[in-house]
């Protein structure tokens, strides 16, 4: 069986987790009380690992629930990065709108008409399994060339500065100078992405998608349009990614061509195969964590940390299907099961 094979199979989502909405609880609040535990450095970090977990989870919610698989996703994440700094150096809105508030929403308004533009087309052709694979890897390598051609707009290799918002209130305004200014705005932001998507996925749209996930064919037998589906989530995942892009471009202040490239689109890949694609939450929990992993064994080695990384992926698509949180909720249910049979 092949790698796209391996990464093609699923394993059934329902009770896939004793109780996420309860663990939900759990992490953030645990995230919401961090700045007091954490040193200085990780305060500031934070805010960036949180941004890849909505990354992460943009593909963990098209690939869990609708079987797509994306090596576009970074694609969008710059594509929000680039949009979010173009509108806050030409800071649009002006005196009469915060130039913040609507920069995050064209940002994440503009991703999501290019994915769902994308997959209209895409679907619409009939384009299944490893050719969408192939044309998402072409669409990342297209923005990451675009930004390194186009650098009067762009900047280039250099990267383009953008500048970090300030909250406004009527007269109340409060810049994100500070990192804990910004942590507290990126986690309610976090929160409420989780939310969005997981009342999503638990509606008759992510149902339908689970159906197309299962068996395309006969989704369509009974009359539902399943390239209109996937062209959809493809869009609402487009629309997170990129939301996230603008929210990590702000925290960094700065936005690069290798944010939208093959790379890192394959990292992003690795999060949510690792945490497992059978969650929301478990494909945010991966982005965090694996990323926040990768960066250690970056600083420990940095000529090798990505070899390390390459292994990991292998082994969990060979040996752990459903990733971590797959393994785990297997592992529960079959402890609850011999506690029934006792």
């Amino acid at each position: 069986m092949n790698l796209f094979a391996i990464l093609q199979q699923d394993t059934p989502r329902s009770g896939r987790l004793v109780s996420e909405n309860s663990l939900a609880v759990v992490v953030f609040s645990v995230l919401a009380i961090a700045p007091f535990i954490l040193n200085e450095y990780a305060t500031y970090i934070f805010p960036q690992y949180m941004m890849f977990g909505l990354l992460a989870m943009s593909l963990g919610f098209i690939w869990g629930f609708g079987g797509i698989v994306s090596f576009g996703q970074a694609a969008f994440f710059a594509i929000g990065g680039y949009s979010i700094g173009l509108w806050l150096n030409a800071d649009m809105g002006g005196a009469f709108v915060n130039p913040g508030y609507t920069g995050l929403i064209v940002s994440g308004a503009l991703g999501g008409l290019i994915a769902l533009g994308t997959g209209f087309f895409l679907f619409g052709a009939g384009v299944r399994g490893a050719y969408f694979v192939i044309l998402t890897l072409a669409l990342s390598i297209i923005v990451e060339q675009i930004a390194i051609t186009q650098s009067q707009i762009t900047g280039g290799w250099n990267g383009l500065f953008v500048p970090r918002m300030s909250l406004s209130i009527w007269s109340l305004e409060l810049p994100l100078t500070t990192d804990y200014r910004f942590y507290y705005f990126a986690l309610p932001v976090m929160i409420v992405m989780y939310l969005c998507m997981r009342f999503i996925s638990l509606s008759s749209f992510g149902k339908v998608l689970i159906s197309i996930r299962e068996n395309e064919d006969r989704t369509d037998a009974l009359g539902l349009r399943s390239g209109m589906y996937k062209a959809v989530a493809f869009g609402i995942s487009g629309a997170l990614a990129s939301l996230a892009g603008a929210m990590y471009a702000m925290h960094s202040q700065y936005v690069a061509p290798t944010l939208g490239g093959v790379l890192f689109s394959t990292e992003v890949l690795v999060w949510v195969a690792v945490a497992g694609r059978s969650s929301l939450l478990a494909a945010l929990l991966g982005g965090i964590v694996v990323s926040v992993l990768s960066n250690y064994a970056s600083a420990i080695s940095p000529l090798y940390w990505q070899l390390v990384l390459a292994v990991l992926f292998i082994l969990t698509i060979v040996y752990l299907k459903g990733g971590v949180a797959g393994f785990l909720s297997d592992w529960m249910k079959s402890k609850t099961m011999q506690g029934e049979k006792q």
